[in-house]
C-alpha cells in the first residue's frame, strides 16, 4: 500500500524579489546624477529647446543606465501630444541589398534622434485600408506608403502623424513626396547599350510578385530611349534562367538589361553555361552597383542608384515633427540619382 504523506500547512511565500522591487523613477535618476527632475526629462526626451552641457547629459544617461530606468512612453506621449513612433511599412515585395542598407541606416539615424522605428506589416490590406490599420498606432511619422491615396493620408494626419512621406514616381496629395522615377534607370542603361551598337535589347521582367512597380517603368525607359525592346519574364531561379538564356539566342538579341544586378548575375551565369560570349555575343547590364557585380568575370556593367541617405531622411522627419503645423506644407523633391557604371559586360 502506498501511503500519501500529509500535506504540510502552506507557508506564506516571500514575494519575488523582482516583483517587490520598486521601479526606478526619474526622481531616483535625478538624485543619483545630482540634477533636477526637469533636467532628467530634458536629457532623456532629447529636448532641443533647453541647452544641457555634455557632461551633464552623460551623467544623466549613466545614472539611468545604472538604475535601469526607462521613460514611460505612454506618459511622454500624453505630455507631448504625440508618440515618438516612426512607422515604416514592411515592404510586401522582395527587397535587395541596396534598399535593405538604406532601411538600416534610416533606423539607426532615427534612433539617434530618439524616435522608435516600428516596421509594420499589413497582410491582406493595402492602400487606404492599410493606412487605417497603421493609424491605430498613432505614429508621429509614416514613411514610404506605396499605393496610398489622399484619403489614407488624411486618416494618418487626423490620427496625429506630423509627417507622411511617400516614395514613388508621383506625389500624393497631403504627403511629402520623395520622387523616384525608375524610367530613368532604363533610359540610362539603354542609351549605353545603343551607343555600343546594340539594337535588339531584351529587358528582364521579374516574375516575383510586387516587382512590377519598378520593372515596368524601367522597361518604359528602355523603350523611350529608342531601342527595339523584347520583354523577358524571368523567375529568380537557375532553371528558369537557363530557359531565358536559350530564348536570348533564339530571338537574336545582342543585349540584355536585366532589371538589377542580382537578375543580371543569374542570367549571365546561364548565358555563359550555354556558350554565349559576354559581351561579344550579348552585352549584359544590371542596376544597383552591388559589390558582387565587380567580382564577376567579365565585370558587370550597371546603373548605380543613389537614394537619399538615411541620415538626411531622418533629419527631414525630425524637422517636420518639430515644425509648426503651418510650416509643414507638403512638397515634392527628387530622391533618385542615376549614374552609368560602364565595365566589361557591356
Amino acid at each position: 500500500m502506498v501511503q500519501i504523506p500529509k500535506q504540510q500547512s502552506a507557508q506564506p511565500s516571500a514575494p519575488h524579489k523582482a516583483a517587490s522591487a520598486a521601479l526606478p523613477t526619474s526622481a531616483d535618476v535625478a538624485r543619483l546624477a545630482g540634477v533636477s527632475r526637469a533636467t532628467v526629462s530634458y536629457v532623456l526626451n532629447n529636448t532641443s529647446a533647453v541647452r544641457i552641457s555634455e557632461p551633464t547629459r552623460r551623467r544623466v544617461h549613466a545614472a539611468a543606465k545604472e538604475l535601469g530606468y526607462v521613460p514611460h512612453a505612454a506618459a511622454r506621449s500624453l505630455r507631448a501630444g504625440h508618440t515618438r513612433i516612426v512607422l515604416v511599412p514592411t515592404p510586401d515585395v522582395p527587397i535587395g541589398p541596396l534598399y535593405s542598407a538604406f532601411l538600416n541606416e534610416l533606423q539607426w539615424a532615427l534612433s539617434r534622434l530618439d524616435y522608435t522605428v516600428v516596421q509594420y506589416g499589413s497582410v491582406g490590406l493595402s492602400g487606404d485600408d492599410a493606412a487605417r490599420a497603421w493609424a491605430e498606432l498613432r505614429p508621429v511619422a509614416v514613411l514610404g506608403p506605396v499605393g496610398m491615396g489622399p484619403d489614407g493620408i488624411a486618416v494618418l494626419r487626423r490620427s496625429g502623424a506630423r509627417a507622411v512621406i511617400t516614395l514613388g514616381p508621383e506625389p500624393v496629395e497631403g504627403a511629402h513626396a520623395l520622387l523616384t522615377d525608375h524610367r530613368e534607370v532604363g533610359r540610362v542603361a539603354a542609351a549605353h547599350l545603343l551607343d555600343g551598337g546594340r539594337r535588339r535589347i531584351g529587358v528582364v521582367m521579374p516574375k516575383e510578385a510586387g516587382l512590377d512597380a519598378f520593372a515596368v517603368p524601367r522597361l518604359e525607359g528602355v523603350r523611350e530611349a529608342g531601342a527595339e525592346t523584347v520583354p523577358l519574364p524571368l523567375a529568380y531561379d537557375e532553371q528558369d534562367a537557363a530557359q531565358v538564356a536559350a530564348q536570348v539566342r533564339e530571338l537574336g538579341l545582342n543585349a540584355v538589361f536585366a532589371y538589377n544586378d542580382e537578375y543580371a548575375m543569374l542570367l549571365m551565369r546561364a548565358l555563359q553555361d550555354a556558350g554565349v560570349d559576354i559581351p561579344g555575343d550579348v552585352a549584359v547590364m544590371g542596376a544597383d552597383d552591388l559589390m558582387l557585380g565587380r567580382l564577376l568575370r567579365p565585370r558587370l556593367s550597371t546603373v548605380r542608384l543613389d537614394l537619399p541617405s538615411g541620415r538626411e531622411l531622418a533629419e527631414l522627419v525630425d524637422r517636420l515633427v518639430r515644425a509648426p503645423e503651418e510650416d509643414t506644407e507638403p512638397e515634392p523633391r527628387e530622391a533618385l540619382a542615376v549614374t552609368l557604371v560602364a565595365r566589361e559586360s557591356a
